[in-house]
């Protein structure tokens, strides 16, 4: 065995560079299946953030199915999802460019359907007895907040839909019965997001295509509900989270529970297309759920009530769909990339059919998280998730301990993830232990957790990043003074808040693309966050008092931490301005700080370039806070008042 090279945390040499991380990782996103097909909608940060659909099938693939420059990607709801279809062998899918809808059939070009400007579609749900594509249209052609509805599209193209439904604020999730016989969606309305409440509506589909009876089966402003799907027999299945967790049910002489357990088998709908279940038979579904940070698959026998895990070798499970005697689902663990994975449901064996990335690294490598609780406000407990320093070439000079990079998620509701992120390994590898924060208001853990940051955005959020970092110098894992915070969106805003507002727990931070000013964001932001703060914060502007009294930007005269700032010039959600007054206030007090603005980025950067500047910027700069040297050759960065 190799001995270990002695050097201080921080400044280990790691394989996992910031060109791994981008030139050999694509995204592996929601898929489609068409008989024995399967269409993956695959993310390329090497082709600028291109959206490429890929097709497998029996003998062949994997295939590119749409030329080069067309990205399937949405933009409603900004954060899209549900961009493209594929039934008998044909594509539908949404551009992201000018947002149209196309048809592309085997062997041709892609043909637009779509002939109006203004409008965005998703949530593709094929209509085959009618000819016709059902989906939700964004309406952006009047003044105004943008009107969103569920429309109905031939298949030859030519229109931009006929509404089949509208009246409320937001819709999602458009399922047709086997019979084509019977239409089930969800709605809500401001202030609500769909983890908040959402209806359930089943609709029936008249002999012109119409809908006619419509009714409310489930849900409301305090139940939420999740991915309605019909059976074979076409008997409506749903979650919800009416017990406090999100559960299975199905309508059938009432509303039936099909396996209680305090276990989450639903997800923040933040994106059109997610799923958790599928149906093998009428009384078989194969599901995905979470306990504890971890997620298992299983198969759920409704009529024996029982529910088996398969032994596979994953600890997520993605948008799980069946086919003919096989499931695919996008997998991940924390020791392998993430993957497209078909599964023999007689067999229990499994293919991988596409990885994130292609294994480069030796595991040694690898830090594995341990999920972690921790005491906080309140006599409460909060989550994390843990890596400690691991890298099998080095060691640390006795005594010493590795600084800490404190991550606080986006949402804010969302969660953490156990899948292997070189993101996170970049940094283990090097000497840093991470803490991955479930702070209060994430999801996997119920909905009374999950409500936590309601009224609470900016102190639960922030409190429990601080209580864990302090927990784990407490234990003796991290240095106490060399703790770092840092977060994107929302996690920026709970990472700015932590610098101004518990000045003295972390040592300093970053910031990419994050909110520092709530009131803009409250005001100046697309329409399906638009009323988010509603119940994160309090209803504005009658509660700007709250507003103010939480937005880092109102409270600079207490930044003491040194910063850095990460922002993409075309962000709708996250306005450049918001991260250049943080700078300008950080630079006025005489902080240590840098801010590094991406020309051609959103809300969340795509671009490979992007993507390891911002890395190798961040290393940058705490090796010059923290007084280490990094290992890496790095183009500096300008950091003002250092």
């Amino acid at each position: 065995m190799t001995p270990k090279t002695t050097a201080p945390y921080g400044s280990w040499k790691s394989p996992i560079t910031t060109e791994l991380i981008t030139a050999k990782t694509i995204g592996l996103g929601q898929f489609s299946i068409d008989g024995e097909a399967i269409t993956l909608g695959e993310m390329r940060p090497s082709e600028g953030g291109r959206t490429a659909l890929v097709r497998f099938a029996p003998g062949l693939g994997p295939v590119d199915a749409i030329p080069s420059d067309f990205n399937a990607r949405t933009r409603v709801h900004e954060y899209g999802g549900g961009a493209f279809a594929a039934f008998d062998g044909v594509l539908y899918f949404v551009n992201f460019k000018d947002q149209h809808l196309y048809r592309q059939r085997p062997g041709q070009a892609p043909e637009t359907m779509t002939p109006g400007e203004g409008y965005r579609y998703a949530d593709l749900e094929i209509d085959y007895l009618r000819k016709r594509l059902i989906c939700i249209r964004e309406d952006h052609t009047g003044a105004g907040e943008a009107a969103n509805t569920i429309v109905a599209l031939s298949l030859d193209g030519g229109d931009n839909g006929t509404v089949l439904a509208d009246g409320c604020d937001f819709f999602s999730t458009p399922r047709l019965s086997p019979d084509g016989t019977k239409l089930a969606w969800l709605c809500w309305n401001h202030p609500n997001m769909p983890w908040d409440g959402t209806g359930l509506w089943v609709a029936e589909v008249e002999a012109d295509g119409r809908l006619g009876k419509r009714e409310q089966v489930a849900g409301g402003p305090a139940e939420s509900v999740f991915q309605p799907e019909w059976s074979p027999a076409g008997v409506l299945h749903f979650v919800s989270d009416r017990s406090g967790w999100w559960n299975l049910y199905r309508l059938k002489d009432g509303i039936q529970a099909l396996y209680p357990m305090e276990a989450e088998f639903g997800l923040p709908q933040w994106v059109f297309g997610m799923r958790t279940y599928g149906f093998i038979s009428e009384d078989e579904l194969l599901c995905a759920y979470t306990q504890n940070g971890t997620w298992s698959l299983a198969r759920l026998d409704t009529a024996k009530r029982t529910l088996t895990n398969f032994d596979l070798p994953f600890t997520e499970y993605d948008y799980p769909q069946v086919g003919g005697g096989f499931a695919v689902f996008v997998g991940s663990s924390a020791t392998a990339p993430t993957a497209l994975v078909k599964l023999n449901l007689s067999s229990g064996k499994y293919e991988i059919l596409r990885r994130a990335f292609e294994p480069a690294v030796d595991p040694g490598y690898f830090s594995v998280p341990q999920a972690v609780e921790f005491p906080t406000e309140n006599g409460l407990t909060a989550h994390g998730i843990f890596y400690p320093p691991a890298n099998k070439d080095y060691a640390a000079p006795e005594g010493e301990r590795p600084p800490l990079m404190v991550m606080s998620h986006g949402g804010p509701t969302s969660a953490a993830t156990t899948a292997l992120r070189y993101s996170i390994q970049y940094w283990t590898s090097r000497g840093f232990a991470v803490l991955d924060v479930d702070y209060g208001g994430s999801t996997g853990y119920g909905r009374e957790y999950r409500m936590r940051l309601n009224d609470n955005w900016g102190l639960v959020d922030v409190e429990d990043c601080c209580n864990g970092a302090l927990w784990l110098a407490g234990q003796g894992l991290v240095d106490r003074q060399r703790m770092a915070i840092r977060g994107g969106s929302a996690g920026g805003f709970t990472t700015l808040a932590a610098l101004i507002f518990k000045s003295g727990v972390f040592g300093a931070g970053a910031s990419h693309f994050g909110v520092s000013d709530l009131e803009a964001l409250a005001t100046d932001t697309h329409k399906f966050e638009s009323r988010y703060l509603d119940n994160l914060v309090g209803p504005y502007p009658a509660r700007k008092d709250i507003y103010t009294a939480r937005s880092p930007i109102h409270h600079t005269q207490e930044l003491s931490t040194p910063i850095i700032l990460f922002q993409g010039a075309e962000d709708p959600v996250v306005p450049p301005s918001q991260s250049e007054k943080m700078f300008e206030a950080a630079r006025a007090r005489e902080i240590p700080t840098a801010y590094l603005l991406f020309e051609g980025e959103s809300h969340g950067f795509r671009k490979a370039e992007s993507i390891e500047r911002a890395l190798e910027a961040e290393l940058y700069f705490y090796s010059k806070i923290f007084d280490f040297d990094a290992a890496d050759e790095i183009e500096p960065v300008e950091i003002e008042n250092l």
